[in-house]
């Protein structure tokens, strides 16, 4: 297999467990198990970076949309690299009522193909990029974003699902 796994839209989601914090009906044992959340829509967004200008944006477009997409039993999911005590300070600082996912070894990244090389300044780095992926109720992918756009995004997702009639 080659380092490069793209999940593809119509592929089961891979399963996966990381620490977290917010919504106690998603998150058990401060950690959440994705094949919990089997039955219900999911959108797993990965971000760079906790409290910068973009992934603060993209958090804060989720956060304005959440009570619609709750209403639709949609389940968000915050996923980058920082820690749960950074994704604590972030969540408060922006009244975030969703769950943010700490993964800190690039693990899942890697799985989802979003743990990419990076340019910044002419020097390369690894770093996750912001992609979305919308989880149907039965685990399978049905939507990938992989260049998001953090202005707007979550309307984009919420008609994503309305035309998916999901």
């Amino acid at each position: 297999m080659s380092d490069a796994i793209e999940v593809q839209e119509e592929q089961a989601a891979p399963d996966f467990t990381l620490p977290a914090i917010g919504d106690d009906e998603v998150v058990k044992n401060n950690q959440v198990h994705l094949a919990d959340l089997k039955g219900k829509i999911t959108v797993l967004y990965f971000y760079p970076k906790d409290d910068t200008p973009g992934c603060t944006t993209e958090a804060c477009s989720f956060r304005d949309a959440n009570h619609i997409m709750q209403q639709h039993g949609i389940v968000v999911l915050g996923i980058s690299k920082d820690s749960v005590a950074s994704h604590k300070k972030f969540a408060d600082k922006f009244s975030l009522p969703f769950p943010l996912l700490s993964d800190t070894d690039a693990q899942v990244a890697q799985q989802y193909g979003v743990w990419k090389e990076k340019s910044m300044y002419g020097k390369k780095y690894m770093g996750v990029n912001r992609e979305t992926f919308l989880i149907d109720k039965d685990g399978i992918v049905r939507k990938v974003w992989s260049k998001v756009k953090p202005e707007g995004h979550a309307q984009e997702v919420l008609d994503t699902i309305t035309s998916l009639g999901l």
